[in-house]
């Protein structure tokens, strides 16, 4: 009985590390999000500007008078 409780124990240590990388990693994972999906708000912040610089940009153009 001695050794299966010894086992049991020993089992239990290993979930408990195990679940407190997993927190770990879960956190370091939801930062790395945050920050990408700020990124690609940025990115997509400068691709409006540019495109409507681009669009002013050819507004100015004289016609084709073909």
């Amino acid at each position: 009985m001695k050794i299966e409780l010894d086992a049991l124990e020993g089992k239990l240590e290993q979930l408990v590390q195990l679940s407190q990388r997993l927190r770990a990693e879960n956190r370091q994972l939801r930062q790395e999000l945050a920050t990408a999906l700020s990124q690609s708000r940025q990115m997509n912040d400068k691709m409006e500007n540019a495109r409507q610089r681009l669009e002013n940009l050819l507004a100015q153009l004289p016609e084709d008078s073909e």
